[in-house]
């Protein structure tokens, strides 16, 4: 007998979304119709993620025909930005006590919304469609009151939690598995041209209102806490606090995936 090796293991994204969004359909009449519009009535994640993103994008300067086309060209000829969107939802279920399945960031949590939108506009930025990018963004920020310019490098399976007033400059990258709270913002020190904004590393937890300044560097696995204004680099593993942050502490270990916020006791 061949085993199965799905047996026991977590349903793909794609379809536990779909289950939960039936499930949630026959609960709530009220939402049927938008449920089943955004997700049911697609056959893969990418046509529904596409019209879902078209829909809340479309404006008077453009519609929602013209995104979807845009944003399903994007996942047609790149599954990698497919790929991400899964794993950023898996990591806010993961993460976000909040959060009840992937049905919930799918559909209204603007961290989710608002960095798909770069994903796409971050394809757009290297494809040389520069204005189209910029005008991702602009309709992000107007929505979702997160301003990431198309040009950041984004990892994969981030949270951008609550998300509102988030703000990453052009030259920064955020490596994979980050999670980054409201009011945070990677930018530079206002005198800089070229390279001047924060290089993330893998696991950064970066908490409530941190200011992180300049072309400095961010280890794996480090914590910013809340309020901190970081102007130099971070080693990896290490905790750092304070208007400007220094080290309160080493060894944190995959605070991102945690979340846990505290700061060690130094006394």
């Amino acid at each position: 007998m061949v085993e199965n090796p799905d047996i026991g293991a977590p349903p793909p994204p794609w379809k536990r979304l779909r289950f939960e969004a039936k499930a949630a359909a026959a609960d709530e009449p009220a939402l049927a119709s938008y449920i089943d519009a955004a997700i049911l009535s697609h056959d893969t994640i990418c046509r529904a993620l596409a019209f879902h993103l078209a829909e809340k994008l479309a404006g008077p300067e453009m519609g929602a025909q013209q995104f979807r086309h845009i944003i399903a060209s994007a996942y047609d000829h790149d599954h990698a930005l497919v790929e991400a969107a899964e794993m950023d939802m898996q990591a806010v279920l993961e993460r976000d006590p909040a959060c009840r399945g992937m049905l919930q960031p799918f559909l209204f949590f603007k961290g989710f919304l608002a960095l798909q939108t770069q994903r796409v506009a971050n394809r757009l930025w290297r494809e040389g469609r520069e204005t189209l990018a910029f005008h991702f963004q602009s309709r992000s920020s107007e929505l979702f009151g997160v301003d990431i310019h198309p040009a950041v490098k984004m990892g994969r399976g981030i949270m951008l939690d609550h998300a509102t007033n988030i703000t990453i400059g052009e030259t920064a990258v955020v490596g994979d598995g980050c999670s980054i709270l409201q009011g945070v913002t990677l930018g530079g020190t206002g005198k800089e041209v070229g390279d001047r904004h924060p290089k993330i590393g893998r696991g950064v937890l970066v908490s409530v209102g941190a200011k992180v300044l300049g072309n400095i560097t961010v280890g794996d696995e480090a914590k910013i806490a809340a309020g901190s204004v970081v102007l130099k680099d971070v080693p990896a593993h290490t905790t750092v606090a304070g208007v400007p942050a220094r080290i309160v502490g080493g060894e944190a270990n995959n605070p991102a995936r945690s979340m846990d916020q505290t700061i060690p006791d130094t006394k």
